[in-house]
């Protein structure tokens, strides 16, 4: 459990630290992203971008775990 933690930690640490560059190449604007806007709202539901980032980080626990 503490090497789950601590994993999380860093990975949240590097994802902070990297925002920037996630923000510029388009990662939460993708096609299949749902934005809707009306007077007094905004919902976003960025479900490509929801599924790309579980694939990623699905191979990489798999990879972790070989």
């Amino acid at each position: 459990m503490q090497k789950a933690l601590i994993t999380l930690g860093i990975a949240i640490l590097v994802i902070g630290l990297l925002w920037p560059v996630i923000s510029r190449i388009g990662l939460g604007r993708l096609p299949g992203d749902i934005v809707i806007r009306r007077e007094g709202f905004t919902g976003y539901f960025p479900i490509t971008t929801s599924i790309i980032v579980s694939v990623v980080v699905s191979v990489i626990i798999w990879w972790l775990r070989r």
